[in-house]
């Protein structure tokens, strides 16, 4: 089983950053995709970023430019930075991790951006 649990949540002014951190732990197999997703009250779940092992990402049209996802494989930790934010940005971000066609998912933080 893998455990995964996400950090850095908090209150945010528009236009400021935060900076997400996911830790996994566990049956880890190497060869594995993270991402971030989020879902706001009323909405469904969607995809914010993702990397794969190699290093390969994919972003959601609605924050490229201003998140960047990275991992530490060392650490089997992924992280989201988060700039210029915006209001709409504002949900509980979950972390996956995808491994073997097995997804295992966070509790989730809340990000609430607001003045």
């Amino acid at each position: 089983q893998v455990q995964l649990v996400e950090s850095g949540g908090g209150l945010v002014q528009p236009g400021g950053s935060l900076r997400l951190s996911c830790v996994a732990s566990g049956s880890i197999f190497s060869i594995n995709t993270m991402g971030w997703y989020r879902q706001a009250p009323g909405k469904q779940r969607e995809l914010v970023a993702a990397i794969t092992s190699g290093g390969s990402t994919n972003y959601a049209d609605s924050v490229k430019g201003r998140f960047t996802i990275s991992r530490d494989n060392a650490k089997n930790t992924v992280y989201l930075q988060m700039s210029s934010l915006k209001p709409e940005d504002t949900a509980t971000y979950y972390c996956k991790l995808r491994a073997l066609g097995v997804d295992s998912w966070g509790k989730g933080t809340l990000v609430t951006v607001s003045s």
